[in-house]
């Protein structure tokens, strides 16, 4: 178990203050109030966990130790409830694999945070969110689990504003990121795209910068309402994060609520039928992407606003991984 000077065990009496003053002393906070880490909250933390100490991997950008203990204190600080750590433990560890590009994502003066879509089952046992508000507050678990995997990346990466973390402005979304997908008999999830249909859960890291929400064309209920103003998110965001350099080949994310993913439904379009659609839609656009790179992702509430996710322009591509068992 974790107790030591960098990531200090409080007594049950200690005062609510000097936690919450200790705590940002050691850098260990987000500018929130932090749950305070007590000896009971890590062993309920970590009961079931077979090893806690098991490294998967350095976090860079000064590349502390990944493992489920240290996560766990990220879990405890964040809130979260035992059953959540699996969750944390696999979007950190999703992060690290090379094409995610994490050091440049931690580092850079720009403005991408990690977004955390959660796939499966394990969304309805948590409670997670994936109706209206998803991207927003509200729900505990969606606001928790983002909030870990941010600490994580803060505190065992040491991804510390002005010490790793090199942003101009960042973004609001470096707080917490995260949200679930919702199911579909039509549209197959992406985690099942991706050969991961584990009924139990599955995680996909985005490196993002921000979101962009993008409406129909008004008076056009047809597919091509809802693909072309979606096309000219994406142009537009590539012209901004550009600089006149030429960007290499990237994935691009859209969020669908169902009133939305209604009209290609009712037109008979697939998966493939979307993915083809859109990449018609951008084949003047000086955006390098191949239709298997579109990846619409259905979630959200009533209405028919969608979300444009951008990623990273400095370069990166998701990663989803079936949740570890540490």
């Amino acid at each position: 178990m974790i107790d030591s000077d960098e990531t200090p065990l409080f007594a049950e009496t200690t005062p609510w203050e000097d936690v919450q003053g200790r705590l940002e002393a050691l850098g260990l906070g987000d500018g929130l109030p932090l749950v305070p880490p007590t000896a009971r909250r890590m062993e309920r933390m970590l009961a079931g966990v077979a090893q806690p100490e098991r490294s998967y991997g350095p976090v860079p950008p000064l590349f502390g130790d990944l493992t489920a203990g240290a996560v766990a204190y990220q879990c405890v600080l964040a809130g979260c409830l035992p059953a959540e750590l699996p969750i944390v433990l696999t979007a950190v560890a999703a992060c690290l694999e090379p094409q995610f590009n994490l050091l440049g994502i931690q580092t850079t003066t720009g403005t991408p945070t990690v977004a955390v879509i959660v796939h499966g089952s394990i969304t309805c046992t948590l409670g997670m969110n994936a109706k209206g508000n998803c991207l927003g507050p509200g729900n505990r678990a969606n606001a928790c689990i983002g909030r870990a995997v941010r600490l994580a990346l803060t505190n065992i990466g040491g991804a510390r504003p002005g010490i790793g973390d090199m942003a101009t402005m960042g973004q609001p979304g470096k707080y917490t990121f995260c949200f679930a997908e919702s199911g579909s008999a039509s549209l197959p999830s992406l985690a099942a795209r991706r050969d991961l249909a584990d009924s139990q859960g599955a995680v996909t890291v985005l490196g993002v910068s921000g979101t962009m929400e993008v409406l129909p064309l008004a008076g056009d209920a047809t597919p091509l309402a809802a693909l072309r103003p979606l096309a000219a998110a994406v142009r537009g965001a590539q012209r901004a994060g550009s600089a006149d350099r030429t960007r290499p080949a990237a994935e691009q994310f859209l969020l669908m609520p169902l009133e939305i993913f209604d009209l290609f439904e009712k037109a008979g379009w697939t998966l493939a039928d979307i993915q083809a659609g859109m990449a018609r839609a951008l084949s003047e656009a000086e955006v390098a992407c191949s239709a298997e790179d579109i990846h619409p992702v259905l979630t959200g509430g009533a209405g028919i606003k969608m979300t444009y996710l951008p990623l990273w322009s400095g370069g990166t591509r998701s990663v989803t991984a079936e949740l570890l068992r540490p």
